[in-house]
Order: C-alpha cells, then sequence, then structure tokens
C-alpha cells in the first residue's frame, strides 16, 4: 500500500507536468524552434528537484545548492497553479464557454497568463516575508503567581531557503515580545544541518532572549536525528524528546514525532506530571487531539500543516485534520495549530499565512 501511494505521488507531478507543457506548446504562437526552446526552458526546474530530494545539495557550492532548492520546489508551486489554470479552460472550451482559439497560437491569452501567474506569485512571496503576530489570551483555574508570556511558532524549516539573514528577523520579533519563555512545536530544521552550521545559525538562536524548549518534528528526522540534536544544542534550545520540564507553574511536554514508531502515547508522557500546574503539550502532528484532553493537557500546541501553504491544497488539510490551524477546544484543553513560521519549499502564502502566536496565560477572575 506504501508503494503504491508512493508512486502515485511520483505519477501526479509528471501527469502535471505532461498536462501544462503540452498546453504551452499549443498556446504559444510561435515557431517550432521558439516552442521547444520554450517548453524545455520551463521543464528544466524539474530536472532539479531530485538534487533536493536525493540530499544532492550538500555536495555543492552553497550558492549553487540554494538556487536550485528556490527553483525546483517553487516550480512545483507554479506547476500546480499553471495546471488549475489550465484545466479551468479546458472545462470551459467542453462547456462551450471559451473558444477554442484561446488555446491555441494566442499570444494574448499566453501574455495574461504571464502577468497573473507573476502577479499570484510575487503577491504570494510578499504575502509569506510579512510574519503574522497571533494573540491569544488564555485563563486557567490553577493557580499561576503571575501572568505568563510565551511566544509559540513551529515549521522554522531553516536551511537552503530561510538563511541566517531572515532567521534575524524573526528573532527580533521574539524579542521584541519580551517573553518569559519560547516554545517551538517542531520542524525548526528543513532537510539538512548543513546550510545551519555554514551560517552559524545556532549563534541566532542564541540570541533569543528567554528559554526555549522544542520538540521533534518529521523534518528533524529527514535532516538527520543526531545532527538535529547536536545543532539544537548548540542553538541552546532544550530539547524534550519525550521528557517534560517544570518552569514556574508551567509544566511543558514535548512529544517525540510520530516518525519515531515508538514514541511515548500522550497519557504516558503526562503520567507523573504534577496536575496542580498549567500543563503546555507539544506535538508536532496534530492527530488524535482527544488524546491530549483525556491525558489532562491545558494546551497542546502542533504544527506540521502549514495548512496547506497556498490554496487550494488548505482545503485537503482542513479536510484530513480536527483543526488544520489556529485556535480549537476539546473539553477543557485548549489547543493551537500553526500555519507555521517560515515554509519548506517555495516561499509563498497563497490563502494561508506565516506566523507566530503570542500567548498570554493568566489566572479566571473570581466570581462576584
Amino acid at each position: 500500500m506504501k508503494t503504491m501511494w508512493m508512486m502515485i505521488l511520483l505519477l501526479l507531478p509528471l501527469a502535471g507536468l505532461s498536462y501544462v507543457l503540452w498546453h504551452i506548446w499549443q498556446l504559444l504562437p510561435f515557431s517550432s524552434v521558439w516552442r521547444w526552446a520554450a517548453v524545455t526552458l520551463c521543464a528544466l526546474p524539474f530536472l532539479l528537484l531530485p538534487l533536493v530530494f536525493t540530499r544532492t545539495l550538500d555536495r555543492m557550492p552553497m550558492p549553487l545548492a540554494t538556487l536550485c532548492y528556490e527553483t525546483a520546489t517553487s516550480a512545483l508551486f507554479v506547476l500546480l497553479y499553471l495546471a488549475l489554470a489550465f484545466l479551468l479552460l479546458d472545462i470551459g472550451r467542453i462547456a462551450g464557454l471559451v473558444p477554442r482559439g484561446w488555446l491555441h497560437a494566442n499570444g494574448t491569452v499566453a501574455g495574461v497568463m504571464l502577468v497573473l501567474m507573476v502577479a499570484v506569485f510575487l503577491g504570494g512571496n510578499i504575502h509569506y516575508n510579512n510574519k503574522v503576530r497571533r494573540a491569544i489570551s488564555l485563563t486557567t483555574a490553577k493557580p499561576l503567581g503571575r501572568s505568563v508570556r510565551i511566544v509559540m511558532m513551529s515549521d522554522l524549516h531553516l536551511g537552503y531557503h530561510n538563511r541566517r539573514a531572515e532567521l534575524a528577523r524573526w528573532v527580533d520579533l521574539i524579542n521584541a515580545e519580551q517573553p518569559d519563555m519560547v516554545l517551538i512545536a517542531g520542524d525548526i530544521i528543513d532537510i539538512s544541518t548543513r546550510p545551519l552550521w555554514e551560517q552559524d545559525m545556532a549563534a541566532e538562536l542564541r540570541r533569543i532572549s528567554a528559554p526555549v524548549y522544542a520538540s521533534f518534528g518529521n523534518h528533524e528526522y529527514l535532516s538527520g536525528e543526531a545532527e538535529a540534536r547536536r545543532f539544537l544544542a548548540a542553538a541552546g534550545i532544550t530539547l524534550l524528546r519525550d521528557s517534560t520540564v517544570t518552569v514556574g507553574d508551567i509544566v511543558v511536554a514535548g512529544r517525540d514525532d510520530r516518525m519515531n514508531a515508538g514514541r511515548k502515547s500522550v497519557a504516558s508522557l503526562l503520567e507523573g506530571a504534577d496536575r496542580s500546574k498549567y500543563i503546555i503539550l507539544l506535538d508536532h502532528q496534530p492527530y488524535h487531539l482527544d488524546r491530549a484532553e483525556r491525558a489532562g493537557a491545558d494546551l497542546q500546541l502542533s504544527g506540521h500543516t502549514h495548512r496547506g501553504q497556498v490554496w487550494p491544497i488548505s482545503w485537503i488539510t482542513d479536510a484530513i485534520y480536527e483543526c488544520a490551524s489556529g485556535s480549537w477546544r476539546r473539553g477543557s484543553t485548549r489547543y493551537y495549530v500553526s500555519s507555521g513560521m517560515g515554509i519548506w519549499g517555495g516561499k509563498f502564502r497563497i490563502g494561508t499565512s506565516s506566523e507566530y502566536v503570542v500567548a498570554t496565560i493568566g489566572n479566571a477572575p473570581a466570581l462576584p
């Protein structure tokens, strides 16, 4: 079954690429030579994808590796939108709403599509770089000496595309909040620790002016579990891997990612937690939210979904997860599933946002 799904995941982009390239060939009002040149140019970025997924980038000069990563992964999103555009035009043609001539040797339609694609992805990139601050207020009947201010994040995906200069801007945003602690629910690393070491991103993370606690995500495993642990230690981040830590009146529990089939259950992880304290669970992938409720967690922070990164993939994540992004509640347990501070691959947000959460936890006001 797993092999079948892998084959489908490989064949879908190939089928989509063939469909889009055939339409581009039909649409361009050029001679065969120029159409071959245009189609070849459009296909080239996809030849770079094996470099990304086989870790070949780690053996390339950093500027070239960065260029290959950003070009290849961005092409996947461009392919999605071109396939959707041509599919709509084909449906319109079959329904008699779109003249056949719009799809054959039509420079006007080609020019309009080019302008629209540039506008959509330029806007998507601007939107990605605009980090959204989400403020939430949480109350508890459990005694707190004072209100606690926490910056919560997930999915930084530091690497070939999210580089040190960008991380420095994120650290400045975090420090401006003057938090008591920072919590990161996995996927700090993208696909390799190599660019993190070469750019000394650990030094940047050490600038965070509060204790940082994090759990593993699936990308920590993809980048190499031992190297991920070594980097987080160098960055001054306390890794909670099926373990807990008590910070004042707060218990923070970090669950290992589901890539580890032998990880602890939520119930087992929280079994020895002090129930008189406010319990926060970090669990990267937001599956089975009922388990945190049954185990008595007050708050669960997750990520992983990116809410699909771009529309209409956000519709798919909304259908898969009980909560694909934002705030949620089950009984007395609150949840926040973050769409992520960073992103995997092409740096576009279309219909979704890159965000960090500023949570204030305080005691509920006394009843009159």
